[in-house]
Formats: structure tokens, C-alpha cells, sequence
């Protein structure tokens, strides 16, 4: 049982000095520049609180150099590093999460290796790190600072354990997954997927306003509207103050107020207590704003160019994607393989409601890595042939 496992509860070495001026920069940077090998790396951002994504503490460990704690938020750009850890890998658990935080602070990895990611091509249920470093290393993590706000000075010396632990574990992590994915004939998937990784950024949204919680619900294009200009006025608000927009208004509560029909900004002080008397009244012009627009000025019930129009009428086209989806699947089950990483289910959506083309040429120029195509392909063209074509 996971209770029965030893905890983790310091590092080796002990828990190493908060690096943060740029004298002790340059020195962290020799150290780890005269080792070899892999380096293990993380980040502690302060989301739901903080605006944004950005790193407040980075973390490196290499064998030979030891386990460094960067004050990423003193320091600013860490793009001195690079040179020092040139072309070997970087290992992390979740480069999607951590990556485009380090690439803001300046860090560009020439190689990676993704412990969350070669959990899941191997299968695995459960792939947070504490439960990989459990099945791993047969010990247990603490977790209770992984919430923190990083954005706190000085950091308690308790969360500068935990984080000094997380990268301590991540090497040997890395050299039991390696020869778990040599055994099951899975490194070839896993350093396709690495590098494709290397070229990893968050998606953009041409409309972020329209992720707004709740959103969907709404019918009325004044209502989408007032959502869209009070989601504007909070964003400033949240970035100006470097808070976490939830920090002003939670989603569900721009929709209430977007749907309120408040005369004034003291109506939204009146229910919304915390607000200060600026901030109701910044709330209360975008949604004046809103309601002002004229009927050709209101935003559509759906994202501009969002899907594209397809032959299938649209009982055929959910057909279709149900087909493909329930064809993934069971190949997911087959394989042992989450069926996100098989494939991903936005590209099998839309595959769906295409007539006629190449799957493998469809699928490359979508991005799909050969391993993915090789395995995918023969399933998804037996399934359409099954179905009725435009």
C-alpha cells in the first residue's frame, strides 16, 4: 500500500541556497556547466493567484553539480543557462505545464524527455508525479506546496524542500521509464513525441473571452457581448494588479452579472462586496458598453471560423465522429495506449467530416507523428470505408 512506502522527507544534500543575484547566477551556471548528463528541471508558478503563468522559483539538478533553486522572479532572464546545459536533455514531468514558462524566462531545451508523458505511453493509470515516483522509486512525495503561492518572499524553508525533492527524483524516474519504454518497444513512440514537444506552445485563442465558464449557456448575443467586454475589463483589471483574474470575478459570477441588469455600479458593489469602488465602476462601464453596441456590433453564438463547413449534413457528420471515436477507442484499449496520446480527438473530429482524402496525408499535415500514423491509419480508413460518403 502507498501508505507503506517511506516518505521522501529531505534532499540528499540538504535543501541549497535561494539563488538570486546575478553573481550567484554566473556561479550556478559554472557548476552546472563543468557536469555532464541530463538535468533535471521544474517550476513553481503561482497560478490562481498571480496573473499569468510565469515561473517565481525554477529548479535544476545535475549529477555532478547538485540541485540549484533559481529565484526566476529576481533574476528575470535565465537565458545564460542554455549554453551551460548545450545539447543534453531535459527532463520534466509535463512539458506542456513547464515549458512555456521557462521558455518566457529565456530557457530553450535542445533535447527532452518528458517523465509524465513516457508514464502514459506505457500505459499507466495514474501518472502525477508523486504517484510515478511511488511506482518508480517505492517512495512516497510530498504534495501540500504544489498549490502554494510561489509568489511569497522569502520561501519558507518547507517549500524549498519540496521543491528541491521534486527535481531530485526526476533523474532516476528517468532511467527506470527509458528502459521501460526499451522493453515494451515504446522509445521510438516517446522520442517522437519529445521532440515534436521541442516546438511546443499554449494554443491561441483569437477569442479567449469565449472560455469563459458557463459562457455556452447564454442565448442572448447582448448577453455574449457584456461577457466579452467585463471579461476585457477584468483581464486588464487582473494584469494591472498581477492577480489572477478569478481573484476579481469568478467566471460564473461575470455570467450572473453580465445577465444582471444592473443600473449602476453601486447595484455591483451591492452584490459584489469585495470589489472596491474603482473596480465596480470599471465593470460597470463594459457593461454599459455592451449594452450600447448596435445588433450588426454583437459578437456571434459561436467562434469566428471555428469549425469548417463540412458535405455531411449533421446527423451523418455525428455518425462519423462517433465511429472514429468508438474505433480509437477500442485500438486504445488494445494498445494500452490513453487515446489522447494515440491520437488527438480534435484531429479524429475532424477527419470525421472530410470526404474522400488520403488518412496519411491527412494526418501529417495535421501534425500527426509517424507513430501515431502507423498505428492509427489502417483503423481509421477501414472505419470510413464502413460509412456513407458524400
Amino acid at each position: 500500500m502507498t501508505s507503506e512506502l517511506p516518505l521522501l522527507e529531505t534532499p540528499a544534500n540538504g535543501i541549497p541556497d535561494v539563488v538570486d543575484t546575478s553573481e550567484d547566477l554566473s556561479s550556478s551556471i559554472e557548476s552546472l556547466a563543468a557536469a555532464e548528463g541530463p538535468i533535471a528541471i521544474d517550476a513553481e508558478r503561482a497560478s490562481g493567484i498571480r496573473y499569468g503563468q510565469r515561473a517565481f522559483l525554477v529548479q535544476l539538478r545535475r549529477e555532478g553539480a547538485g540541485t540549484f533553486l533559481l529565484d526566476s522572479e529576481s533574476l528575470g532572464d535565465l537565458s545564460g543557462l542554455n549554453p551551460a546545459l548545450g545539447s543534453d536533455e531535459w527532463v520534466i514531468h509535463s512539458v506542456t505545464q513547464d515549458l512555456p514558462c521557462l521558455q518566457e524566462r529565456g530557457m530553450r531545451p535542445a533535447a527532452l524527455f518528458d517523465t509524465e508523458l513516457a508514464a502514459r505511453l506505457l500505459g499507466w493509470e495514474k501518472f502525477g508525479l508523486a504517484a510515478v515516483a511511488e511506482r518508480t522509486l517505492g517512495v512516497r512525495l510530498a504534495k501540500e506546496h504544489s498549490a502554494a503561492d510561489w509568489s511569497t518572499r522569502p520561501l519558507p524553508k518547507e517549500w524549498l524542500n519540496y521543491a528541491a525533492l521534486d527535481v531530485e527524483v526526476l533523474l532516476p524516474i528517468r532511467d527506470i521509464l527509458h528502459q521501460q519504454l526499451l522493453d515494451s518497444d515504446r522509445w521510438e513512440f516517446a522520442q517522437q513525441e519529445f521532440t515534436h514537444l521541442l516546438d511546443f506552445t499554449p494554443k491561441h485563442f483569437d477569442e479567449p473571452w469565449r472560455r469563459t465558464h458557463g459562457l455556452s449557456k447564454l442565448r442572448s448575443r447582448r448577453d455574449i457581448a457584456r461577457v466579452r467586454e467585463l471579461w476585457q475589463a477584468r483581464d486588464s483589471m487582473a494584469r494591472e494588479a498581477d492577480l489572477a483574474p478569478t481573484k476579481i470575478l469568478r467566471d460564473r459570477e461575470l455570467v450572473a452579472l453580465a445577465q444582471s441588469g444592473v443600473k449602476s455600479s453601486d447595484d455591483i458593489l451591492a452584490q459584489w462586496r469585495r470589489l472596491s469602488r474603482a473596480e465596480a465602476a470599471r465593470l460597470f462601464r463594459a457593461y454599459r458598453k455592451a449594452s450600447r453596441l448596435g445588433a450588426e456590433e454583437l459578437p456571434g453564438r459561436s467562434e469566428r471560423g471555428r469549425s469548417k463547413r463540412s458535405t455531411f449534413n449533421p446527423a451523418e457528420l455525428k455518425e462519423r465522429v462517433a465511429a472514429l471515436k468508438t474505433a480509437m477507442s477500442e485500438l486504445s484499449e488494445e494498445l494500452t495506449i490513453p487515446h489522447d496520446v494515440l491520437l488527438q480527438p480534435a484531429l479524429v473530429k475532424s477527419l470525421a467530416a472530410e470526404s474522400n482524402v488520403d488518412v496519411e496525408d491527412y494526418l501529417a499535415e495535421a501534425g500527426a507523428r509517424p507513430w501515431q500514423i502507423e498505428l492509427s491509419a489502417p483503423v481509421l480508413k477501414k472505419t470510413l470505408a464502413g460509412l456513407p460518403q458524400a
